[in-house]
């Protein structure tokens, strides 16, 4: 299901938000929410389902992506899985994120499993490139393969105010991506404050995103409790006006299993069981997933294991 978007009005798409009240409130996630034992193991497990595996350098090749697909389709090891009963549960990451130009070489390896391919375009990550170009990219990512797109916005219009700048480029990227879901990236870590990360998101949801996410993994500031509390809002304000359901994507600087479920408990208690898929959420990250696994590892054996344990290309 897509997201048709809607007429941009934004004394819909403006709120105040009290930056206290959210620091507030976010604080409680971690001091007073714990998973233990074999809840620990579920959730975990879960949040694997929702990682889009990602190589995003300069470094890439196509054996990098190769070996990095490898791993998404088989994100835990199989003797983890077998100890703690989940073999059945056919564990596979929620996608495999790279460069427009590697999008080939993921879709070839990944031919089969279901898996989809996301791309980063429109100039990732400072988006500092022609819009024509943009377009360009976008439809060259998709015609290769790509099923979902991954686009950051023009960080200028917000900064600058221009919220209808900002709607109609992300309306033509939403176009350009055809039957490809579409990822709005926020880039919050340049934002000025929270209530422009509301209003920016709010504004991609009207031009028609299908998901919002929070960084790049690039900016000084990434991923965070605050801000994405205040994004999970304004899905949910979307939500109760339209009906849609807009899914969200953290990213950048989630790198322990405690952050991940951290994450998790968060749009549990502001978005309900409904988002706790991989239709809806996903956890941008590189890294993540070895901690992940030696968690999974101390699960079911009680030990933990060194990270070269753990095969990660």
């Amino acid at each position: 299901v897509r997201n048709k978007g809607e007429a941009l009005d934004m004394s819909l798409a403006t709120k105040p938000v009290n930056r206290v009240a959210v620091e507030r409130r976010v604080a409680t996630i971690t001091t007073r929410r714990s998973v233990k034992n074999v809840q620990q193991a579920a959730w975990l497990l879960r949040s694997v389902t929702m990682i889009d595996l990602t190589t995003l350098s300069g470094d890439d090749t196509p054996g990098c992506v190769q070996r990095l697909c490898a791993k998404a389709k088989n994100p835990v090891r199989e003797d983890i899985l077998e100890q703690l009963g989940a073999v059945e549960l056919n564990i596979k990451v929620g996608a495999v994120c790279v460069y427009a130009d590697r999008v080939a070489d993921a879709v070839k390896a990944l031919a089969g499993t279901g898996i989809p391919v996301a791309a980063v375009a429109t100039g990732f990550p400072a988006g500092q490139i022609l819009h024509k170009h943009k377009l360009e990219e976008i439809r060259g990512a998709v015609a290769d393969g790509a099923q979902e797109i991954d686009i950051v916005i023009p960080r200028k219009h917000v900064l600058c105010g221009d919220w209808q700048r900002l709607y109609d480029d992300v309306k033509e990227f939403r176009e350009a991506c055809g039957e490809a879901h579409l990822k709005a990236i926020i880039a919050t870590g340049e934002l000025p404050s929270l209530s422009a990360v509301y209003t920016a998101g709010m504004v991609c949801m009207m031009a028609g995103a299908d998901f919002i996410k929070t960084s790049t993994g690039k900016e000084k500031t990434n991923a965070s409790l605050d801000v994405s509390l205040v994004m999970l809002r304004s899905i949910r304000d979307f939500y109760d006006r339209t009906g849609f359901k807009v899914g969200f994507k953290p990213a950048g600087g989630i790198r322990t299993a405690k952050q991940a479920l951290s994450y998790l408990i968060l749009i549990k208690e502001e978005l309900g069981d409904e988002w706790l898929n991989n239709e809806l959420l996903r956890i941008g990250a590189s890294t993540l997933l070895t901690d992940v696994e030696r968690q999974l590892y101390h699960c079911a054996t009680q030990h933990y294991a060194a990270d070269n344990y753990m095969p990660m290309p």
